[in-house]
């Protein structure tokens, strides 16, 4: 329920990102942002595949995300949004070079199924070059998202010396 809770409110820091939070940099393919003070403060990174694939007609944004919310105590959480509901029941696969990961899915978004397999995923992205994320749509559309994961180990350096996590 934690996870989930953290969830919306990380959709949230997405959507404000224009009017409420400061752009930390660019760092290639990454952006990093943070917003609020104290423990309240909460920093992230952002990216869009720079290839979608799926036979499909309309889909809505895509982004993956990876945060610390220092008042949740939360660190290296990652979060993938489809821009479509996923299959009741169904799993985001993803490959990073040689390594494998199988996420969880609620209405549009998946995430790790713990901390350990969030830090695994942050190692992976930050060692790669491009990340695969596959998806099965409530109608059964399957997707494949590629991203580059160019500017990421800057990126990440960036937030968590903005929210001063090591």
């Amino acid at each position: 329920m934690t996870r989930l809770f953290t969830a919306l409110a990380a959709g949230l820091m997405l959507f404000s990102t224009p009017l409420l939070a400061k752009q930390i940099g660019a760092f290639k393919d990454w952006t990093a942002h943070a917003e609020g003070k104290g423990k309240s403060k909460t920093c992230w990174i952002y990216s869009e595949p720079v290839k979608d694939e799926g036979k499909y007609k309309k889909r809505g944004r895509i982004y993956t995300m990876v945060s610390y919310i220092l008042g949740e105590k939360t660190v290296n959480q990652v979060q993938f949004t489809a821009g479509y509901t996923f299959k009741k029941g169904s799993s985001v696969k993803v490959v990073i070079g040689k390594r494998k990961f199988d996420l969880f899915t609620n209405v549009d978004t998946a995430w790790g199924r713990s901390k350990k397999e969030d830090a695994a995923l942050i190692k992976a992205m930050r060692a790669g070059s491009k990340m695969i994320v596959t998806g099965v749509s409530s109608r059964g559309t399957r997707t494949k998202d590629t991203y580059s994961l160019s500017g990421i180990s800057a990126a990440h350096k960036a937030i968590g010396k903005a929210c001063g996590v090591r």
